[in-house]
């Protein structure tokens, strides 16, 4: 069906310019039989590509499947939305020691291109046949979907193309419509989405990949994206508070794990398309690891004793160069023969590696690939879909032995859960002084995010499970987390919420940058290698595809354009780390 969709697209957008550069009437109406129409396509179809673009604009891809829109390539691995904020947030190292130079207008051309080419263009050919024939829930899902990609094309770009999006030829150069007017028609979809999901329908989709046609789950999950818009324009919206907590009085929104919206990676299937996760894809190969895992995360739970630590990472080997009494190697470890800068000793940061057996790696650390991938620290059993870690330090993903891929890439695109939630209510009452509902809902937070991924390890079928946590050791992290929040001072108690909403939100960059612009917390993330960095990256540049198309579009002169909402921050405001 993919497949389906890609040539559809692909004959849809080429008949178009034929359309404009030929006047032969014979050529307008020619129609390859080898490709679908719009009219002859099923909306069936669409919904399950829809579903699918809408991923990968979030995860991104494996692969680079020509048959995708995706195309692997710039300075992102696999590409994703959700990557790039998981660099800016230390999730995952980022991998430059200028910031301006960190990410170019060609690293998002694939994002943009599976918003607008791939989500939008389906929904809006999509949505005529199914308005004929009474597809009420085809509907739903595709305002939900699309409610959800605009807004976060704001909060990573800014102002962008919507009202007069995807309608060639009759417009050829959209014009940008502003953050402000994009969250408000979101709002206006998940208002529509919602009464779809309750009136009557005709047929239901045969592939609901979501929530396998609850649509009381729809509705809870609509009203919870609400409450993330809300939540994301607090500071420039003073009834946003009011209409977040009217939600969270009604009770209906996503408040139980068995709810979560999460985009579900079957780990079936390597072939095209790629099922598993896309994490998992580029890592779990039989030359090792591509990625880096983030010192500054790993450091944060080995030396805080969180339990979700061998869920998170799987280490391949104990013998980190420079750790342990392990020597140092110059071709291995680089920098496990250097000193660490001036400023990573003021702030007491760790530097280049690890004990215990974890090897990441800093921000801002662009030394090139050593031959290291079947010695570093990678993806574990959550999200996705790796090796639990149970010490066995064996070379991931080796074809004689099979124990050695671990879940498959079983994973998930965590989006919209109940632990996310419960830190969004943590946040509008530490807002609002009142930190012990804060200390409360952050009580929740960690309960439900801990048992949600630590459920992962019965993913990974040769898990020695005489590794795993106990429950009490469980309840002793959360209880002692609690506790320092209940002692701390009010910047104290941000960094603490700040640090656990970062780890609890491993797999979802998206969240973890919105976090960081909109309050500034933690004020202990590592900071980049470099002493000067230059300026944070506050939105991405516009893809090169995009300016150079659209006159339209002019690229900003840097990446310190505040965005919508999330970005306009209280006067005297600094970040607290040296990127200011």
């Amino acid at each position: 069906m993919k497949n389906i969709h890609k040539y559809l697209a692909i004959s849809f957008l080429t008949g178009s310019l034929a359309f404009i550069s030929c006047e032969s009437k014979e050529l307008d109406i020619t129609e390859d039989p080898n490709f679908l129409t719009p009219v002859q396509a099923s909306p069936d179809f669409f919904l399950n590509s829809i579903q699918e673009d809408f991923a990968r604009t979030i995860e991104g891809d494996a692969t680079g499947d020509p048959q995708d829109n995706f195309q692997t390539g710039g300075n992102v691995n696999g590409d994703g939305l959700s990557i790039l904020g998981m660099e800016l947030t230390r999730l995952m190292p980022f991998g430059s020691r200028d910031y301006r130079g960190g990410y170019q207008d060609i690293d998002t051309d694939d994002e943009w291109d599976n918003a607008y080419r791939g989500v939008l263009f389906d929904i809006r050919t999509m949505t005529p046949a199914a308005e004929e024939n009474g597809l009420t829930r085809h509907l739903g899902i595709a305002q939900f979907i699309e409610a959800y990609t605009m807004v976060t094309l704001v909060d990573f770009f800014g102002d962008v193309p919507y009202s007069e999006a995807v309608q060639a030829p009759e417009i050829l150069n959209p014009a940008l419509d502003s953050g402000a007017s994009i969250y408000d028609a979101a709002l206006g979809l998940l208002d529509q989405a919602i009464v779809n999901f309750t009136n009557s329908a005709s047929a239901l989709p045969p592939t609901d990949y979501f929530y396998g046609n609850d649509y009381s789950k729809w509705v809870r999950a609509a009203n919870t994206l609400k409450m993330k818009i809300y939540l994301q324009r607090r500071l420039v919206d003073s009834s946003a508070e009011a209409s977040f907590n009217a939600i969270v009085a009604s009770g209906n929104y996503i408040q139980d794990t068995a709810d979560d919206f999460d985009w579900t990676w079957t780990g079936t299937s390597a072939s095209q398309p790629d099922t598993r996760h896309p994490r998992y894809g580029l890592n779990y190969a039989s030359a090792g690891a591509g990625d880096y895992m983030s010192n500054w995360m790993i450091n944060e739970m080995d030396t805080g004793g969180d339990p979700r630590i061998r869920y998170y990472f799987y280490r391949q080997t104990f013998d980190v160069p420079g750790q342990d009494g392990f020597p140092p190697d110059e071709e291995l470890l680089t920098c496990s023969l250097q000193t660490p800068p001036a400023h990573y000793v003021s702030g007491g940061f760790t530097f280049c590696a690890l004990p215990n057996g974890y090897w990441g790696r800093d921000s801002g650390d662009d030394e090139g690939g050593p031959p290291d991938g079947l010695l570093k620290t990678t993806f574990g059993v959550y999200p996705a879909g790796g090796r639990f870690d149970d010490n066995s330090v064996s070379a991931i993903a080796q074809a004689n032995d099979p124990n050695s891929f671990g879940a498959g890439g079983l994973g998930i695109t965590p989006i919209l859960d109940a632990f996310m939630v419960d830190f969004w209510i943590a946040e509008m009452a530490m807002v609002a002084g009142n930190t012990g509902a804060a200390a409360t809902a952050l009580e929740s937070a960690l309960t439900k995010q801990i048992a949600k991924a630590t459920s992962f390890v019965a993913n990974d079928p040769a898990a020695d499970l005489s590794f795993a946590p106990t429950q009490t050791e469980i309840d002793s992290f959360i209880a002692g987390e609690i506790s320092a929040y209940n002692a701390a001072g009010a910047t104290a108690q941000w960094d603490i919420l700040g640090e656990q909403y970062m780890i609890s939100h491993y797999g979802n960059g998206i969240e973890t940058y919105n976090f960081y612009r909109r309050t500034g917390y933690p004020s202990t993330l590592q900071p980049n290698r470099e002493p000067d960095p230059g300026a944070y990256i506050r939105s991405m540049y516009y893809p090169n595809q995009a300016v150079t198309s659209n006159p339209n579009i002019t690229q900003k002169t840097d990446q310190t354009v505040q965005v919508f909402g999330i970005q306009i921050l209280p006067p005297g405001f600094r970040y607290p780390t040296n990127e200011v």
